[in-house]
């Protein structure tokens, strides 16, 4: 089984999705770490993340393993090791965000990407997040959600994510990671046609949480 949550940064996606797979006992993934991991990874073998060749090079040459690891309340999340390597925290920086969509563009590193989270269903029920979860990876789920919030609301929530960030120039560089991800050729950020939308804007994580908890249990009961 498997619940997809999809929306652009900043929508609550996130905590949503670890609040759900808590209340499910499923394994949590998140697919944009799974990118930003890969960038890390180019960033740090010193390539330019524009050079299309050598980051298709690179990838066909490292070591990509991932794994679940439980988390301080027992949450299973996933772990993407490169060469053996877990960047950890590195994937937040500064120089991995202003990067990460240029590496997640590059449909040959989505393919590549998309089989990874697909082999995760293999290990038990998944809650996944990302941003192509119900329209590419995942399109037979039933369960879709599509989480989203004002730009303003989502500005002010990574502003405060990123210590003496302003919220103009964090809401800015968004809206160009925005557009990136909505304009790009393959897998573009979009809503799936059959995903619950809902907007965050004015609703705390574990009360938008216990909606897409209750429309997994309608449709789940529908189905059985």
């Amino acid at each position: 089984m498997v619940v997809a949550v999809d929306g652009p940064a900043a929508s609550g996606k996130s905590t949503v999705s670890r609040l759900v797979a808590e209340a499910l006992n499923f394994l949590h993934v998140d697919t944009g770490s799974m990118y930003r991991a890969f960038t890390w990874k180019v960033l740090d073998a010193g390539l330019d993340p524009k050079d299309t060749a050598a980051v298709l090079d690179l990838m066909k040459r490292v070591r990509f393993e991932c794994d679940f690891v439980p988390n301080a309340q027992g949450l299973r999340q996933v772990r993407n090791l490169f060469d053996g390597v877990d960047p950890g925290p590195a994937i937040r920086t500064p120089r991995v965000e202003q990067s990460v969509s240029v590496i997640a563009a590059i449909p040959p590193v989505r393919e590549w990407m998309v089989a990874r989270q697909r082999e995760l269903a293999k290990q038990g029920d998944l809650v996944v997040e990302g941003r192509d979860i119900g329209t590419v990876v995942f399109p037979g789920t039933p369960f879709k959600f599509y989480l989203d919030a004002s730009p303003e609301i989502r500005a002010q929530r990574r502003a405060a994510d990123q210590s003496g960030a302003g919220v103009r120039e964090v809401g800015q560089a968004m809206a160009e990671r925005d557009r990136r991800d909505s304009s790009r050729a393959v897998a573009p950020l979009k809503v799936a046609d059959d995903a619950v939308r809902i907007d965050t804007s004015d609703h705390e994580a574990q009360g938008v949480a216990d909606v897409v908890l209750k429309h997994i249990r309608s449709r789940y009961l529908a189905r059985k």
